[in-house]
């Protein structure tokens, strides 16, 4: 199956167990992969006839900043139905949410958690 990819989308937002992550809020990275038939557009180059990654990046913008979610499971489940729920050509999408600056007493790049919800 092809997919449109966006890697690191740096979105801020307010989700965490902890108030202050609730209050001052973070920087959050999210790879998304949606898988779909690109076929057609690769073919007759017409914009109308597949997913423009641009209306995704909008969409998850929205879905992502919308509420403040104690998990990042919880986050990543609301952006992954999100666009299953939008864009009816994308049949399974992948989303990876890091999340860099976690309040953990550790040296790392990210925490993070990725999920896959395939169309039913």
């Amino acid at each position: 199956m092809d997919r449109i990819i966006i890697k690191d989308l740096k979105l801020y937002a307010y989700h965490g167990v902890n108030p202050e992550e609730k209050i001052e809020g973070q920087k959050f990275l999210l790879d998304i992969d949606c898988y779909l038939d690109l076929k057609t557009p690769g073919e007759n180059d017409d914009v109308d006839s597949t997913v423009s990654y641009a209306k995704i990046i909008k969409l998850v913008r929205k879905v992502f900043t919308a509420e403040k979610y104690n998990l990042i499971e919880k986050a990543a489940e609301k952006v992954a139905d999100g666009i299953l729920e939008e864009f009816t050509q994308i049949q399974t999408v992948k989303v990876l949410l890091k999340k860099p600056d976690a309040p953990v007493k550790a040296d790392f790049d990210y925490v993070a958690v990725e999920i896959t919800r395939d169309r039913e």
